[in-house]
This record gives structure tokens, sequence and C-alpha cells, in this order.
């Protein structure tokens, strides 16, 4: 049996994505996006929210749309999937990060990318 691994997240980004680059020439995107939940406390009655952050990379062109439209707090639509990378930092200790590998981006802002002349 195959796995599924697959994300759908809508959210707003927190910055500007940022352009990396790989050493052998290609470069990815890189930004984090804020998803919130919110319910009522079911014994004080009070309004609860939990927001989650998650990191999103965009290879490619995708990346280079993301650069080139995206900015802080826009709501963006991001299809994916979770991958997570292992390290060891300095200090000998081994690190992971979970992130979103972009497939699919899309703006849900509803005014005009760009101002007209």
């Amino acid at each position: 049996m195959r796995g599924v691994n697959k994300v759908i997240l809508v959210g707003s980004l927190g910055a500007d994505p940022i352009m990396k680059h790989f050493p052998n020439g290609s470069q990815y995107a890189q930004f984090s996006i804020a998803t919130s939940e919110r319910w009522q406390d079911q014994r004080s009655g009070e309004w609860r929210e939990n927001t989650e952050w998650h990191r999103i990379v965009a290879h490619g062109r995708l990346g280079e749309i993301a650069v080139q439209y995206l900015k802080k707090g826009a709501k963006v639509y991001i299809e994916g999937s979770l991958h997570t990378r292992k390290w060891t930092d300095e200090k000998r200790v081994e690190r992971y990060l979970t992130e979103v590998k972009a497939i699919q981006l899309q703006m849900l802002d509803t005014q005009p990318i760009a101002n007209p002349i």
C-alpha cells in the first residue's frame, strides 16, 4: 500500500518571501504562513484562538512567482507535501526541520497585484 503525503493550507504570509540558492545554481523561495483556528471554550464560554506557523518552500518558477507577487499579510492557498530535513549542528546536536514543499500556489487577495500606471 502506498501512502499519501498531501498538505493543503490557506493562510496569511508572515513576511515577504525570500529567494535562496542551492550550490548547483538552482533556486527556491522560502516563506511562512500562519493558519488560525477559533473555537468557543465549553467551560468558560470564552472564544479561543490558536495560530500555527508553517514553513513553505517553492522551487523553480513557482518560487519566482512567490517572490514577485506575494507580500507580507497576503492570503494564499498552498498545496504540497511535507518534508523533514535532518542535520547535525556545530555542537553536534541533531536538528530537524519540517516544511511544506509547495507544488501549487494561489493568491486569494482580491486587490490587484500591481497598481495600474
